[in-house]
């Protein structure tokens, strides 16, 4: 594998948000999902993964930047020896752990049982005496690969944090429960619902999307909504039907409202990490009909003599 740093086209210096930024962006742009019949995006989007998987965890991130391991998790022995198996993807939805020989060529052959080397350069441990691999331990046998999906959660379910219905690649269904401070493009790892390997099974890392909606929009936690009222409503005052995740409700327009005016309701936004709900801020809009005669009949004659616009010095 090439340069991970390179790959997601982050310096050597990024932050650990500017390579999950970077990262995410790449992974949304690749996804097989999106790029159905186009080999080299599942290809881009393994390699992507891959690099994605080294940076993030700290302890791997640093030794590669020391050159104690190369781009593929591998370490750079004295022997030149490769890690360990599984690299790359199978199908556009797999991903592959890269744990290579931890420890080899810092001291003590602590991580990798040395003896299995020498067996496989001179035809045994006969040559080696008896206690050839005191102190060493063996390797552990590798898991097996990590499955991803994409799970598409629509707006107002992903308020709620409804449970949702996940198909596993073997056939079977889990509800899962939506975490805390969910935010689009936030992913979920399911710890032993991967494949089968030796070392036992991988995880399923799943991918969640909030669907945009038609009405409602997204500001931190809290929900936007404009809402068009008529003049007479503004004036008079009304009691009108809005929607909200939780479903319609009916809010009070107070006499003399404004276009522009913002009414909070509490605790209809999305849940905070703390548990805590943020608020839906519902937005006022007056609307004038463009051509109404009885109207024009009504305001014939009638001036508003504030003077609105004496802040501006204009």
């Amino acid at each position: 594998m090439a340069d991970p740093y390179s790959i997601l086209g982050v310096s050597r210096t990024a932050s650990e948000k500017d390579i999950k930024s970077a990262y995410r962006t790449l992974a949304k742009e690749l996804h097989p999902d999106r790029n159905a019949g186009k080999p080299n995006a599942a290809e881009r989007f393994a390699e992507v993964t891959r690099a994605y998987d080294l940076l993030s965890d700290k302890d791997k991130r640093a030794r590669f930047d020391r050159g104690e391991i190369d781009a593929d998790g591998n370490p750079s022995g004295p022997f030149g020896f490769g890690g360990g198996q599984g690299g790359g993807y199978t199908g556009a939805q797999r991903g592959y752990r890269h744990d290579g020989f931890e420890g080899f060529g810092q001291g003590g052959g602590e991580g990798i049982d040395l003896g299995d080397i020498f067996e496989g350069l001179f035809g045994g441990r006969g040559g080696m005496g008896a206690g050839a691999g005191a102190g060493t331990r063996r390797r552990p046998a590798p898991r097996g690969a990590n499955v991803t999906y994409t799970l598409r959660v629509p707006f107002d379910q992903a308020a709620r944090r409804e449970p949702q219905r996940v198909t596993l690649s073997d056939g079977k269904t889990i509800d899962l429960k939506l975490p805390l401070g969910l935010v689009d493009g936030q992913q979920v790892r399911l710890g032993g619902k991967g494949e089968a390997g030796p070392g036992g099974f991988g995880d399923a890392i799943v991918t969640i999307e909030i669907e945009p909606s038609p009405h409602f929009e997204r500001d931190s936690d809290n929900i936007r909504l404009d809402v068009p009222i008529t003049l007479d409503e503004a004036i008079v005052g009304a009691k009108v039907r809005i929607p909200t995740v939780e479903g319609p409700v009916m809010m009070t327009v107070v006499p003399g409202s404004t276009s522009g005016k913002t009414l909070r309701l509490k605790g209809r936004g999305f849940t905070r990490k703390n548990g805590e709900r943020g608020d839906q801020l519902v937005t006022l809009l007056i609307d004038i009909p463009a051509e109404d005669p009885d109207l024009k009949a009504r305001l014939e004659g009638w001036r508003d003599g504030r003077d609105l616009r004496s802040k501006f010095n204009v």
